[in-house]
């Protein structure tokens, strides 16, 4: 996390305008209200933090869970992977960044299974349909997601970061004045030493 907000990943990447969420919700907007779609993003949500108090994550990773499900739908559609698939996967993804360790596979759809089933039924009546090869696939689509966005990020700070040091060394090459500064510079250089003499110690000297 870093010290100062306005110089985070989550400020520069991802605070985004109104009118780029918009722009990006187009497609799930032509078959749903705004209203509706906010109180979609609160059900996953929910669904999220369902997920993590069975398998007794600690709060930390439940949010850093809903941030990267929040993050991934601010980019892409709805439809582009079901929400139902990406909840736990952001959970397994979260639990790894978060350094609380790796949850197990038969942990996980084991608690994704029993989560909808007892919490969350009235809304999926039928079992957690997807495997842990659905998952480890959709972590993949979440990390290039993740990754797509901070390599830009990081090539502008390259570009930046380099084009500093570029004008601090020009500063320096305006204000050098070799006359004052070379003699200086070339005190400062190791004096040669003399050659050995190669007669000092020879015999019948």
């Amino acid at each position: 996390m870093a010290g100062n907000f306005w110089q985070s990943s989550h400020y520069l990447q991802w605070v985004l305008d109104k009118q780029d969420l918009l722009k990006e919700r187009q497609k799930d907007l032509k078959f749903l209200t705004e209203e509706e779609y906010w109180k979609l993003q609160i059900f996953f949500a929910n669904v999220i933090q369902a997920l993590g108090e069975h398998l007794k994550l600690r709060q930390q990773v439940i949010a850093t869970a809903t941030v990267y499900f929040k993050r991934f739908y601010a980019r892409y559609s709805l439809k582009s992977i079901d929400p139902v698939l990406m909840a736990p996967t952001c959970v397994f993804l979260a639990s790894k960044v978060e350094e609380f360790g790796v949850v197990s596979n038969t942990r996980l759809i084991s608690a994704a299974t029993s989560v909808l089933k007892t919490r969350f039924s009235y809304a999926f009546p039928k079992e957690f349909p997807y495997r842990m090869n659905h998952i480890l696939e959709c972590e993949f689509y979440l990390l290039e997601l993740m990754v797509s966005v901070s390599s830009s990020l990081q090539s502008f700070k390259l570009i930046r970061d380099q084009w500093s040091v570029i004008l601090k060394l020009y500063d320096q090459w305006k204000n050098f004045d070799d006359r004052k500064e070379m003699p200086t510079v070339l005190s400062k250089v190791p004096k040669p030493k003399p050659p050995p003499n190669r007669y000092k110690n020879s015999p019948g000297s």
